[in-house]
């Protein structure tokens, strides 16, 4: 069975680094204020430690500046289903057995948050890449609206 949020090797890496307290370095979330408006930066604010962590390293990543606020802010709709990492790891593994529609309201917040990071993005004035990129990024390319060689150095960066 596929899984629809990412590899496997991908979510286990993710979980493991979201066990680690605190957020960015300082110099990372002074370099992060400068790069997103305030709206953004007050959504960027609000992710978890480890979503911010993960977020600096994907905008590091894929280093083009125009992409740099889709990467920083393509998980931002996680901060709508207030889980943390044990509660998200197993909302994960419950998506996959029992698909969204059957899942516990906060669980199915967390499984849709692409969606839930778009209309967040789109009424802080985001960029139309940012919003679409957080809407898009667990679907298949085929699907995405981004441009493909955004979309590509995004998804990348990623690792996903």
């Amino acid at each position: 069975m596929a899984v629809v949020a990412g590899s496997v090797a991908h979510l286990v890496k993710r979980f493991v680094t979201s066990l680690v307290p605190g957020g960015p370095a300082v110099a990372d979330e002074a370099w992060v204020a400068a790069v997103l408006s305030e709206a953004e930066l007050a959504l960027w604010r609000r992710m978890s430690g480890a979503d911010r962590r993960h977020a600096v390293g994907v905008a590091r990543r894929v280093g083009r500046p125009e992409w740099l606020a889709a990467a920083l802010l393509h998980d931002v709709g996680k901060i709508e289903s207030g889980l943390g990492t044990w509660s998200r790891a197993f909302a994960t593994a419950a998506r996959g057995a029992v698909g969204v529609e059957r899942l516990p309201a906060r669980w199915r917040a967390y499984a849709r948050h692409p969606s839930m990071g778009a209309e967040l993005l789109e009424l802080a004035g985001s960029a139309p890449l940012t919003v679409a990129w957080a809407r898009e990024h667990h679907l298949p390319p085929s699907r995405w609206t981004v441009p493909p060689d955004a979309a590509a150095a995004l998804k990348a960066a990623d690792d996903d």
